[in-house]
This record gives structure tokens, C-alpha cells and sequence, in this order.
């Protein structure tokens, strides 16, 4: 009883409709003068439904098989019968069909076959017939957009299915993103420092009998390092945060104040139609960047770009000093331009970098189309 409780809890209503399709043609087959139509109405109800029931796990020619006698025995008991109403269910099974070209055929062989057997019973004039005419237009025209809308719905299910997979694939990759750019920032960040910790440590245990003086010099410096590294963790853990081109501007033009470098920027305002992980995204490459000039180029000049096109961001990190270093950058040497192509491959866009009178790095990004169309509406 259970079993039957949660089977008619998922289909609802459905199996009393299809015990009502399995029923009905009876009183039309009892209305047949002759013992002989009786029976091979009889028979041809059961073969119906055993039929249909193999059909929709059919494949291949077995399909057309199975869609054809269908289409056989519906015509035959309309003509034989008066009985229409099994096209509904051949509607109903043409509509789950998912290969397009079985379901066209099958589609128009029933559309033909209905017509040309209602007008066979048209022409006979049948009267039992000719009292239904009403239900028959109303079955024909379930015939024709039956198929077409169960069709339509389930590629409909069929796309939302794959577009929550692809959300689900997408969220995977911003975790596995996310996890590099932490691994990224950490080995460039705390990697130096703490090893700088421990070898200052060491030193400062050798010399605390030789030189007391100078290991608590080494230990004031340990201190200060393990202060600035502190900073930075907490530096990174705001950046998981997300972060504004805006605030990282001004982070920026700190750097480079106290690098003593002058900043150029002629972009006083952040791209409008980039989502705010691709502008999350932007901004830590403008940052790498930036932390590469001031490693890197013994530059005195530092100039930041962001222009607006109709489909793409493009960012322009450009310094008058010299470019040391491969490109395309390489798996082992280094982490700086390897990171900033990773973070713009990622979101579908490009690093180019150019080394003719300094080095000057252009890095595009797409614009999201949701954020554009919101602004074309205010």
C-alpha cells in the first residue's frame, strides 16, 4: 500500500487518465453489431496499449516500428470504430520523441493518416461518427500542438539542465580560481618573508654568545618581518573580499609614491559594463603589475590606462625602465605575468605585453552584457 501511495504521490492524476484512454474504447467496441468486431476491437485495444507501452523505450528502426502500428491500429478504429481518441495518446508519445528526424515523420504520418480517416468517416456519413464532430476538431487540433508544445518542453528542461550544469561547472572553476590566486599570493607575499624569519632566526641564535649586540639587531629585524608579513596576510584576506578598482587605485598610487615613481592616471573612474568579478580581477593584475614595476624595471614613470570600448575593457600598464624577464612567461620562473594571463584567461581575456622603450603591458577584458543593458536603461 505504500508503494502504491508514493506511485500515485509522483504521477498525480495520470494513470486514471490513461486507465480512462484503456477503458473508453470498450463502449465504442460493444456498440459493434457482430461478435467478430467485437473481439478483434478487443484485441486491438490490448495490442494497443502493449505496443505503446514498448514504444517509448524504443530506439533506432524499432521506433518507427512501434510508431507506425500505433498509427495503424488509430486509424483502423477510427474507421472501424468511430473511435478518435487514441490520438491523443500517439500526441502524446510523438512529443517525447527527442531525435528530430524520427519525431517529424512520425508526426506528419499521423497528421495524415487522422485526416484522411476522418474523411473516410465523413464520406460514410457515419452517424455515430457525425455526433462527434465537435470532440473529433478538438482531437485534431490536440494532434497538431500536442507533439509540438510536450517538444518544445522538454527541450526546454533539456537546456535548463545543461545551463545548471554549466553554473555548477562555472562556480567549480571560480573555487579552483580562487585557490591559485590565494597560492599565488601567498607564495609571493609570505614565501620571502618567512624564509628572510628563518635565516635571520638562525643567525641571530649563533651570535647571541659571540655577538649580543648584533643578534638583537637580527631579532628587531625578525620582528619587523614577521610584522609586514602579518599586513600582508590581512591584506589577502581583504582581497578575498573582492576588490574595487577604485580602492586599489589608491592603494597603488601609494606604492609608487613610496617607491618614488611617478604615477600617471588617466582614468579617473572604473569601466562601467564589467561584472564585479571580472573588475575583481582587473584590479589584481593592475596591482601585480604595478608590483612589478617597482621590483622589476627601475622605472621612474608609471602610466595607467582604462579605456572603454563596446565590447571589451582595456587596461594599459605602462613604465620607462627595462623589461627583465621571458614572455610568454614561463611554468618556472616566476609567478608575476604567468598570474596576471591565468586571472585574464580565465575570464576570457587577453595579456600582450610590449618591451620598445620600456615595458608596456595591455590586458583586455569583455564586458558583461547583463551590466551593459541595466546601464542602457537608466
Amino acid at each position: 500500500m505504500k508503494k502504491q501511495f508514493k506511485i500515485q504521490k509522483l504521477h498525480g492524476i495520470s494513470p486514471y487518465i490513461w486507465a480512462i484512454f484503456f477503458i473508453l474504447p470498450f463502449y465504442f467496441i460493444l456498440k459493434t453489431p457482430t461478435t467478430l468486431g467485437i473481439v478483434i476491437g478487443i484485441i486491438l485495444n490490448v495490442v494497443f496499449f502493449g505496443v505503446y507501452r514498448f514504444a517509448f523505450v524504443a530506439k533506432g528502426w524499432s521506433l518507427y516500428v512501434f510508431g507506425l502500428l500505433l498509427i495503424a491500429i488509430s486509424t483502423g478504429y477510427v474507421m472501424l470504430y468511430s473511435y478518435i481518441y487514441f490520438a491523443f495518446c500517439i500526441a502524446y508519445f510523438n512529443g517525447h520523441i527527442k531525435r528530430k528526424v524520427p519525431f517529424y515523420i512520425l508526426y506528419y504520418i499521423h497528421l495524415g493518416s487522422a485526416a484522411v480517416a476522418v474523411n473516410f468517416s465523413l464520406i460514410l456519413k457515419k452517424g455515430w461518427f457525425l455526433t462527434q464532430i465537435p470532440f473529433v476538431v478538438i482531437t485534431l487540433i490536440s494532434a497538431i500542438l500536442l507533439p509540438l508544445s510536450i517538444r518544445s518542453r522538454k527541450e526546454r528542461e533539456r537546456l535548463e539542465e545543461k545551463l545548471e550544469n554549466a553554473n555548477e561547472r562555472i562556480a567549480d572553476l571560480v573555487k579552483l580560481e580562487e585557490r591559485q590566486r590565494i597560492a599565488r599570493d601567498l607564495h609571493d607575499t609570505l614565501g620571502q618573508k618567512l624564509s628572510l624569519i628563518g635565516l635571520k632566526s638562525d643567525l641571530a641564535r649563533k651570535l647571541v654568545y659571540k655577538d649580543p649586540e648584533q643578534a638583537r639587531a637580527e631579532l628587531k629585524s625578525v620582528q619587523q618581518t614577521a610584522r609586514t608579513s602579518l599586513n600582508e596576510v590581512r591584506k589577502i584576506v581583504s582581497s578575498m573580499k573582492g576588490i574595487r578598482i577604485k580602492d586599489e587605485m589608491s592603494n597603488i598610487e601609494q606604492i609608487l609614491e613610496a617607491a618614488g615613481i611617478e604615477l600617471i592616471y588617466d582614468e579617473k573612474e572604473a569601466p562601467k559594463h564589467i561584472s564585479l568579478l571580472n573588475e575583481n580581477i582587473v584590479s589584481m593584475c593592475i596591482k601585480e603589475a604595478v608590483t612589478n614595476v617597482v621590483k622589476h624595471s627601475d622605472a621612474t614613470i608609471c602610466k595607467i590606462t582604462i579605456h572603454q570600448k563596446s565590447k571589451e575593457a582595456i587596461i594599459t600598464v605602462e613604465d620607462d625602465g627595462t623589461f627583465k624577464g621571458d614572455y610568454p612567461p614561463s611554468q618556472t620562473k616566476g609567478h608575476g605575468l604567468l598570474g596576471i594571463r591565468e586571472r585574464l584567461e580565465f575570464a576570457n581575456g587577453r595579456l600582450r605585453i610590449e618591451t620598445k622603450d620600456g615595458t608596456k603591458l595591455i590586458m583586455s577584458i569583455p564586458n558583461d552584457s547583463a551590466a551593459k543593458d541595466k546601464e542602457g536603461m537608466k
